[in-house]
């Protein structure tokens, strides 16, 4: 039975005016969930609002508007839900917080209007396939949904389908605007510099907020964390938390947690040991053992059966864009790793290639230092292709480690330059290292080009 809990009403929340910025999926989402809760509801895009998006608007009677904002009507709020898109330096968004209206993020109005289970994962990387292996570990024994960065948004889905249990992937920006959010488990795959520009270029800030996922957690809750990562351990040490720490870690032996030995993972909770092999896992990479000893760890904790934990890491297909193996042409293979937007991802792409590497690089650059590439780039790469608006300082960075590097604007021609220059043997990685804002919608938009211009070839 759902229980609906009521806002603190000492921190000024009523039933009032839901003022909602961004007419996305989770904007839309918000909306259905805060009219159905009785809110009055308006939602606000500065840009253009998809006409999938406007027509379910339109249908349920709710008031918008695209392409401006209403200033008067926004600042009018009792309560407003931002997308995570829209920055704070936004003159707007000043002016809301100069108004003292709270400003909320999608999951933290939706998680007050259900009593399920949430399993929340954050990380500079490896959050989708974590959150996504970690659904496919439970849905054979739990009811059990798939929100947050993914699908359907978390609001329209209490709305709708009132799963017993979420596995929720959220971005620091969704963390951000967190009051109340309290996930049960909580899982942070690793802390890298991203997103700088939205930080004040501050690494410390970006941390802070990734460890916003455990400020509202007791000691009945759990913090699953990879105990290699330096970032985090350093914080741990200088920083409480009430939850139980699960960390995870292929060097060290952990007592309660997950560690790897001899190819088998070993995880333990409260002398409760399953082991799991690796050899036959459906994922690649060091990277991806860690990812399945997070999920695995969240399967062992509510209780899914050893067999189906150890099936269901050996039939997991992967994610689209992210080190998916699109073609073999000519005995090359040609890999989209569209969803590597920062240079940790594109680290452990290059990290897991085999074989000479053609590799098409490039796009908006968030702060990008691009040392820690030097060795790979030096073992494995024979050729670059620059593929940005501003490709200079890749130029700079790489301009003397490869004899071919070349820059174009056109997804088309970056993947004929790459058939010419690949060999039998080689691979052709998409692997940018910065987000596609410059010449695409989004990496998914990137990914979809590259795999159209292959099979194209």
């Amino acid at each position: 039975m759902q229980s609906e809990k009521s806002f603190p009403s000492g921190e000024g929340f009523r039933k009032g005016l839901l003022v909602i910025l961004g007419g996305g999926e989770s904007g839309v989402g918000t909306a259905l969930l805060g009219k159905a809760k009785g809110y009055e509801v308006f939602v606000s895009d500065k840009g253009k609002i998809q006409e999938k998006y406007k027509d379910v608007l339109l249908n349920n009677e709710i008031e918008f508007e695209d392409q401006q904002h209403t200033e008067s009507k926004i600042l009018n709020a009792d309560i407003i839900m931002k997308s995570p898109g829209i920055p704070e330096k936004v003159d707007l968004v000043k002016q809301i917080r100069n108004a003292g209206i709270t400003v909320v993020s999608e999951i933290e109005f939706a998680s007050k209007y259900t009593d399920a289970t949430l399993v929340a994962i954050t990380g500079s990387n490896g959050k989708t396939i974590t959150a996504t292996l970690t659904h496919h570990l439970l849905k054979t024994d739990l009811d059990v949904g798939l929100a947050g960065n993914i699908g359907d948004s978390f609001a329209k889905q209490i709305l709708e389908k009132n799963h017993e249990n979420y596995v929720l992937e959220i971005s620091s920006f969704q963390l951000d605007d967190i009051i109340d959010f309290k996930p049960k488990i909580a899982i942070l795959t690793n802390i890298t510099p991203d997103h700088l520009d939205r930080y004040d270029y501050k690494f410390e800030n970006y941390i802070a907020s990734k460890f916003r996922i455990v400020e509202n957690q007791t000691q009945d809750d759990y913090f699953i964390y990879d105990a290699d990562d330096e970032v985090i351990q350093e914080w741990l040490k200088n920083n409480t938390i009430q939850s139980q720490k699960l960390p995870f870690s292929l060097t060290k032996v952990i007592e309660q947690g997950a560690y790897l030995d001899n190819n088998n993972i070993i995880i333990t909770i409260d002398n409760n040991q399953i082991i799991m092999p690796t050899e036959n896992l459906a994922l690649e990479g060091k990277h991806n053992v860690k990812n399945a000893m997070a999920a695995s760890t969240v399967a062992h904790l509510l209780k899914i059966r050893k067999q189906t934990i150890r099936e269901s890491l050996e039939n997991f297909q992967g994610v689209e864009h992210r080190l998916e193996h699109v073609l073999k042409i000519n005995k090359v293979q040609y890999i989209n790793d569209s969803k590597a937007t920062n240079v940790n991802a594109t680290y452990f792409a290059l990290e897991s290639m085999d074989a000479p590497t053609v590799w098409i690089v490039g796009g908006v650059d968030k702060g990008n230092d691009y040392k820690e590439l030097f060795p790979f780039v030096n073992e494995k790469v024979k050729a670059i292709i620059c593929l940005g608006v501003d490709n200079a300082k890749l130029f700079e960075a790489f301009g003397n480690m490869v004899d071919v590097i070349i820059e174009t604007q056109y997804m088309s021609e970056a993947v004929k330059i790459a058939y010419k220059v690949a060999d039998a043997g080689d691979n052709v990685l998409l692997s940018p290292a910065c987000a596609s804002f410059d010449l695409f919608e989004n990496y998914e938009d990137r990914g979809r080009q590259f795999k159209n211009a292959v099979r194209n070839l």
